[in-house]
């Protein structure tokens, strides 16, 4: 008997931005294995599942790709359902697609249920629209993780000329900052750094690219 797997997204963080769906999932799921950043309260509603964290943390050990499919195919070869639960929505730099081809390879049913992207939910709750008629009519969303993974993008947009959306870009921030500045980005350009977003810890920082650039390394 093949199970089901459900990849599910679960948000910025806040358990009430969840969809209907999101939370049927959960609640009728045996195996759900969750990231490090998903809220515990949001884990609440899987009232009986067993929970592991299988969840990446830079620069600390973390669950290597490959363990994480294997979860899933062989839980889900036992007849399990089996939610993976990630941060955001699963296909906005979650390795969902990753899993899904590693799930349709195996012949594991599976589904993908959408969730807010904290790509637009965190600057939407501190009040900073990512698109604003006049100003910026589009966005862009960059992992901001390493050099190797936002240089490339940058090289390719025209300075100001959109509003950029960097994810996991807290420890490059001078370093992202530095180089758009290079590439001809005004340095009085507004950024903002947002943590925690839709939380009862989030925080947010409201500058410009040259303070910035300025930044103290983590």
């Amino acid at each position: 008997m093949v199970g089901f797997v459900s990849l599910v997204g679960a948000g910025p963080g806040d358990p009430e931005l969840l969809t209907l769906k999101a939370v049927r999932c959960l609640q009728e799921a045996d195996l759900v294995l969750y990231d490090a950043l998903v809220n515990p309260e949001v884990l609440e509603f899987a009232t009986r599942a067993r929970r592991f964290c299988v969840g990446k943390r830079g620069h600390q050990p973390s669950f290597d790709q490959r363990t994480i499919e294997h979860l899933l195919i062989v839980a889900a070869g036992r007849g399990e359902r089996v939610v993976r639960l990630k941060c955001g929505d699963p296909f906005v730099l979650g390795r969902g697609g990753e899993e899904t081809l590693a799930l349709a390879e195996a012949r594991i049913p599976f589904e993908v249920v959408p969730g807010i992207t904290s790509s637009i939910a965190a600057p939407l709750l501190s009040g900073i629209p990512v698109t604003h008629r006049g100003l910026s009519s589009g966005f862009s969303v960059i992992s901001g993780h390493t050099p190797k993974s936002w240089k490339p993008l940058l090289d390719a947009i025209r300075p100001n000329v959109m509003t950029l959306v960097i994810l996991m870009g807290f420890r490059q921030r001078a370093k992202i900052a530095s180089y758009l500045i290079e590439r001809g980005w005004r340095s009085d350009t507004l950024v903002a750094l947002l943590l925690a977003a839709s939380t009862d810890h989030a925080e947010r920082w409201v500058g410009t690219l040259e303070e910035l650039s300025g930044a103290t390394p983590e």
